[in-house]
């Protein structure tokens, strides 16, 4: 699939069901993203931060026949250069068996234990913001967040897409889109203070949270093994290409506190799918346990009492060494989905 800012070109359009294989090579200017959309622009699978002269894989596991949707988005923005991809075949079954389930049922267990932890999280740090404690508030942002980061890694496979609703940032606003969520409050707490409409985008929060646990619980909520590892890497390449700048939390600086929260969802979307990649291929397992242990080991150097430094406080040689022990993290975790995909 050859991505430009102004087409979305794949070298087919029809496939089978089953495990289809997308390589984006981005021709473009700009960074783009891929999507591969079900209905109702449910997402099947994503790849982001893809730059210019890169090239990505992306499996997406498509069990049942029928008209999906692809999609180029140069610049990270919009809707996306769009097309039908057909798929044909018989339906079929994936992750309903031995390791495979397995590995779906834990990450799952894993996603709603955290939702459910955030929820509460939530709910203190908005009733902080309605009693008007903005120090109280601010000492919650950061701890509050990490329940949702993470979870990250999957977030695009969210219900009655509450990621934006949840974590759109300020940057990521189109045009006549309403701002909510966790960076609204922070630009209020940090920034302009406390706005007329801070007590009910606070309000909302607690329910899109209270939505998502419920949500997740929901028997037909599912996450394939091949869809947890490719959002383990994407994640990571988000961090190393866009978040390591600071775009993230912008007015509040707690930046740390996210990677920290990503990286540790990253390892155990790994580690859900670790039995198979165990078993068919030991020795990258065994790579990317070093990485994870010398980007964990980085982060420990800005740790503070019980969380991190103000981001404010890295400086960009610091910022570009971490951003080099992710990517090297991710590059080993990319294989990752290659390797586990059923055969």
């Amino acid at each position: 699939m050859e991505a430009t800012d102004t087409e979305c070109t794949l070298s087919g359009t029809e496939n089978t069901t089953g495990a289809n294989t997308f390589v984006i090579t981005n021709n473009g200017s700009k960074v783009t993203e891929f999507y591969v959309y079900g209905e109702g622009d449910r997402v099947m699978g994503e790849v982001e931060n893809v730059s210019p002269g890169l090239q990505r894989k992306l499996i997406v596991q498509l069990t049942q026949p029928g008209t999906y949707q692809t999609a180029c988005k140069p610049g990270m923005i919009g809707d996306g250069i769009r097309g039908d991809y057909t798929v044909t075949g018989d339906e079929v079954q994936v992750d309903t068996e031995g390791k495979f389930k397995e590995a779906s049922d834990n990450y799952k267990r894993y996603v709603v234990s955290q939702t459910e932890a955030l929820v509460p999280a939530v709910e203190s740090f908005a009733n902080a913001i309605k009693a008007g404690d903005v120090e109280g508030a601010k000492a919650q942002f950061g701890p509050t967040r990490v329940y949702y980061e993470r979870i990250e890694p999957v977030a695009e496979s969210f219900p009655d897409d509450l990621d934006p609703r949840i974590d759109l940032r300020e940057a990521d606003l189109e045009e006549g889109q309403k701002w909510t969520g966790f960076h609204a409050l922070e630009k209020q707490l940090w920034d302009t203070g406390l706005q007329p409409d801070a007590n009910a985008l606070a309000d909302q929060l607690v329910a899109d949270v209270k939505e998502l646990a419920d949500g997740v619980k929901a028997p037909d909520y599912s996450i394939d093994s091949t869809q947890i590892a490719g959002g383990a890497q994407g994640l990571l390449d988000e961090i190393a290409i866009s978040k390591i700048t600071g775009e993230e939390d912008i007015f509040s600086h707690t930046d740390l506190w996210d990677f920290n929260a990503n990286l540790q969802g990253s390892q155990t979307a790994v580690a859900s799918v670790r039995p198979i990649l165990d078993e068919r291929n030991p020795d990258l397992g065994k790579r990317v346990d070093q990485r994870f242990q010398e980007t964990e080991a980085l982060l420990l150097q800005y740790r503070d009492g019980d969380g991190f430094v103000s981001y404010e406080t890295v400086t960009e040689p610091q910022r570009q060494e971490l951003s080099r022990s992710i990517d090297a993290l991710s590059k080993e975790v990319s294989q990752v989905q290659g390797v586990i995909a059923p055969q």
